[in-house]
């Protein structure tokens, strides 16, 4: 009775103890923490050999004046301001400052733009960016520059080829800026919510993109598949962002004047 006892106990002792191991497991998948990239984005400092390996001239021109977006809503000027800059070049003079967010916004004195990118403001939709960036030439003595727009409605392999096509464009010369409004969770895998930040480079033969990030608190340069920036381009905003609810994303393109 007593080994018959003992046996019989055991499966019980046994259940209990993979049940309370099952439970121990699941809180500690609940705790864990997540990656600082998903899956569709390698960090630049992991991917450096297209950037050694080429001349890849937006990288260079740009990237040295993509800086923190200063506040959480600022995303749009600060890329804005990050493209002006770079086409503009450093000063001339030391007495000349490097254009700043707040000079920009100061500079081209539109009441909403500062209101949207102020601390808890709305942020930019996409005819925003369009706008601001049209109305930021200027005021960066880019006076021959226009502005052109490309916002993809489908994710048919014929709008992959458009999205390509300008992102060759772009890789040829620095003489042009491309910015990109899109989805960034499709991207980071972190969160749902509309951003901006600028093309530093497209490595065609792996047919990935560099997104020069001004989201800095968060995250650093990285690459990501085109066709997961076009996902990231379509996909649009939920309703818990309020106004900005239903936008999609795509190119804005600042380029001399033909």
């Amino acid at each position: 009775m007593k080994l018959t006892a003992a046996f019989s106990g055991a499966p019980l002792l046994l259940s209990l103890s993979l049940a309370l191991g099952t439970g121990l497991a699941a809180h500690a998948d609940e705790e864990a923490p997540l990656p600082k990239l998903g899956p569709n984005a390698t960090p630049v400092t992991k991917a450096t050999d297209y950037l050694r390996s080429t001349p890849a001239p937006d990288y260079w021109a740009f990237a040295p004046y993509v800086k923190p977006q200063f506040t959480t809503s600022a995303c749009g000027v600060a890329t804005v301001t990050a493209a002006v800059n770079g086409l503009a070049g450093l000063p001339a003079n030391a007495e000349d400052t490097v254009m700043t967010q707040p000079d920009l916004l100061e500079a081209v004195g539109d009441a909403h733009w500062s209101e949207i990118s102020a601390e808890g403001g709305d942020g930019v939709m996409f005819d925003d960016l369009v706008t601001y960036a049209t109305a930021a030439l200027p005021v960066a003595g880019l006076e021959s520059y226009g502005v052109t727009a490309f916002k993809p409605t489908d994710a048919s392999e014929a709008t992959l080829e458009v999205i390509r096509t300008w992102l060759i464009q772009n890789e040829e010369s620095a003489d042009d800026a491309l910015m990109v409004y899109f989805n960034q969770g499709v991207v980071t895998g972190d969160w749902d919510g509309p951003h901006v930040s600028l093309i530093g480079a497209y490595d065609a033969a792996k047919d990935e993109v560099l997104i020069l990030e001004v989201d800095q608190e968060w995250y650093i340069p990285y690459w990501t598949p085109t066709a997961v920036l076009m996902e990231a381009m379509l996909k649009p905003t939920s309703e818990e962002h309020g106004v900005l609810e239903g936008q999609t994303g795509g190119f804005v393109r600042l380029a001399p004047q033909s």
